[in-house]
């Protein structure tokens, strides 16, 4: 209806997968060439989970038309398939005529045509899309024909797409084994509010549109909180946002639009409740308030012995020496240090906020009950690096430390916050002060990359000896970090 209005030549936002829309932003592309990757040269189970409708089954349609030649795919759509119905698919998608024979006789069958296409330099995978609905059993039947191999390699390898119910089930006990076999977990993360518009005009072009951005920025925003994100549910708020603009003979999206799109699909904004973090800020700071209090009327004279020890601070004094760089990543989650720091007095400008007097209570009371305070301390593995230039930008510092890393080798994996196809540095710049200022540039790689014959330059967030502990290091990064990016793990 809407398409000659804004000159499109066919629905850019349908929400069956036509991998002609695929988008390769928000960690979907990175993840589809690991994918391809792990399938091609690693052995193991492959695990992808991601929320109702953020783009599953287009990336296992994407995987399908991106394979290698030598590698055949089996795809099982339906996921409520019996151990016999699932045996049957499998020796289906092989060319076998195996109809009415036994499970066992069906088993070796398989096994035969397996080592058959081995011979032929073949590699066969099962893609398993919605498996986190595939019955108990069934999930069973697939790890023992996972165990078939020849020699020393695998004959079948498998990948399994699903919701985070997945997880869930997989943790079960008689779910032990197959969860032991996984080797690579991938999460297909929500889009954030600042991809949304490169997605929305990303379909919007490749449905035919030349014109210019035509989403306000009301109506992104309204998009972002009533979609939480997740493809499926932008698509038919796009689609229906069209709809009421075209009513209205316009070719700008407005809130009012998408409040339009909002009635009609019966869909309303997330409601944000309040972030246990600053829950538990307010509590501890009660908390704080009253053994400070109590503290003050019990014992005034050390409260002056405390304040003229900690009077320097307020003066301007960082409580870090000038020599000593600032812990740059937690040591639970296997970080290798940074490759090249900024100046100490950079770093120190960063962190030395003014310690209260509430501070030094706390620190007196955890001494009183037998607990050790001390300090932050650096990473344990420090790697060397060069001197960093003092005069030298943000930009050139980082995109330096990224370089290094490049060539030390010394780490597995990285987290990806975000990647440019051009490279700006103007607008990197402004992103490493506000790190600076969160204490956080230190973790901060500048990685230059190639985008289809394109200068570009990948953001990583910290180093890691491997994917796993780059996997648990996500979970640790900044909350605005979270929010405000789809981060990926980036393997080197």
């Amino acid at each position: 209806m809407y398409l000659e209005h804004f000159g499109l030549t066919e629905q850019p936002f349908k929400i069956t997968p036509v991998t002609v829309f695929f988008f390769s932003g928000a960690n979907r592309g990175e993840i589809l060439d690991a994918l391809i990757y792990s399938i091609s040269e690693v052995e193991g189970i492959i695990k992808v989970s991601g929320e109702v409708g953020s783009g599953k089954t287009m990336l296992c349609r994407m995987l399908l038309e991106k394979l290698p030649g030598h590698i055949e795919a089996i795809y099982l759509a339906n996921p409520s398939l019996s151990r016999e119905e699932m045996l049957y698919a499998i020796a289906d998608g092989l060319g076998l005529n195996i109809e009415g024979e036994r499970v066992g006789i069906i088993m070796q069958n398989i096994q035969n045509k397996l080592e058959e296409k081995a011979r032929e330099g073949k590699r066969i995978v099962v893609l398993v899309d919605e498996a986190h609905a595939m019955p108990p059993e069934t999930l069973e039947e697939l790890r023992l024909l996972y165990n078939l191999q020849v020699g020393n390699a695998k004959l079948l390898q498998l990948v399994l797409f699903g919701q985070p119910e997945l997880n869930a089930k997989l943790d079960q006990p008689n779910m032990r084994q197959l969860k032991d076999r996984i080797v690579h977990h991938f999460h297909m993360q929500p889009l954030s509010r600042s991809i949304l518009e490169s997605y929305l005009m990303f379909r919007m072009r490749a449905a035919g549109y030349h014109g210019p951005n035509i989403f306000s920025p009301g109506a992104l925003k309204l998009i972002a909180d009533t979609s939480s994100g997740l493809m499926r549910r932008v698509n038919i708020l796009a689609d229906k946002s069209l709809l009421a603009a075209f009513i209205e003979d316009t070719h700008y999206i407005k809130p009012q639009h998408v409040q339009a799109a909002m009635r009609d699909s019966e869909l309303s904004p997330a409601r944000k409740f309040p972030d246990k973090k600053l829950l538990f800020g307010t509590a501890a700071a009660g908390l704080l308030l009253s053994i400070l209090a109590a503290w003050w009327v019990t014992d005034t004279e050390q409260i002056s012995f405390l304040h003229t020890r900690i009077k320097p601070t307020f003066a301007g004094t960082s409580p870090y020496s000038a020599t000593t760089a600032l812990p740059v990543a937690a040591e639970s989650n296997n970080s290798i240090s940074p490759v090249s720091s900024v100046p100490s007095h950079e770093v120190i400008s960063a962190a030395a906020e003014p310690k209260p007097v509430a501070e030094a209570v706390l620190r007196q009371a955890s001494t009183a009950a037998g607990t050790a305070v001390t300090a932050p301390q650096p990473a344990s593995q420090a790697v060397k690096s060069k001197p960093a230039i003092h005069n030298a930008s943000l930009f050139d510092q980082r995109l330096a430390a990224g370089k290094q890393l490049l060539e030390q080798k010394t780490a597995v994996a990285s987290i990806q916050l975000f990647y440019n196809e051009e490279i700006k540095p103007a607008r990197i710049e402004g992103f490493l002060k506000r790190a600076d200022k969160l204490g956080k540039l230190p973790e901060i790689y500048l990685v230059p990359a190639n985008f289809a014959g394109k200068k570009g330059l990948r953001v990583l967030y910290g180093a890691y000896p491997s994917v796993d502990a780059a996997q648990r290091a996500t979970k640790e990064l900044p909350a605005r970090y979270q929010q405000a990016f789809a981060t990926s793990t980036y393997i080197f």
